[in-house]
């Protein structure tokens, strides 16, 4: 299997904090989609295509660990990867937060289907979609 790393860097700002300093739990999901949103985007699957075909990824499990915390003006890269197809509509997508020095922050593994807006189920991805979350050959 071959397969495109991305890499989403950024920096941790005031709004992503609560009160002890350190990014917010929930924070770090919206961060993970916003890296997960910019790299289905380049690669052809953003909102408008979602939109015009009635076709576009949806969660279906998630485990997320926190690892260090990350604190305000931290720089950091999300990566994220294809990992596997548990099965013929699902799919494993590994992402992570890492520091400026390489140091693991949080790792969050997905289980992510590709659903029908019209028939309201998952359906196989096809080729494109799974281009655009980096897989190369299976």
């Amino acid at each position: 299997m071959e397969v495109t790393t991305f890499q989403y860097p950024m920096l941790i700002i005031e709004k992503h904090l609560d009160t002890f300093g350190h990014v917010n739990n929930a924070t770090y999901l919206e961060l993970y989609e916003e890296a997960r949103w910019d790299f289905i985007e380049k690669n052809g699957w953003g909102l408008k295509k979602i939109q015009s075909t009635g076709v576009g990824p949806v969660i279906l499990e998630l485990n997320l660990k926190f690892k260090r915390e990350l604190k305000n003006r931290e720089k950091i890269t999300i990566t994220s990867v294809f990992k596997e197809m548990k099965n013929s509509k699902v799919m494993v997508l590994y992402q992570q937060m890492l520091k400026e020095d390489g140091t693991l922050a949080s790792e969050l593994e997905l289980d992510i289907g590709v659903f029908d807006l019209k028939e309201r189920s998952l359906i196989k991805p096809e080729q494109d979609w799974l281009r655009a979350v980096g897989v190369k050959s299976l």
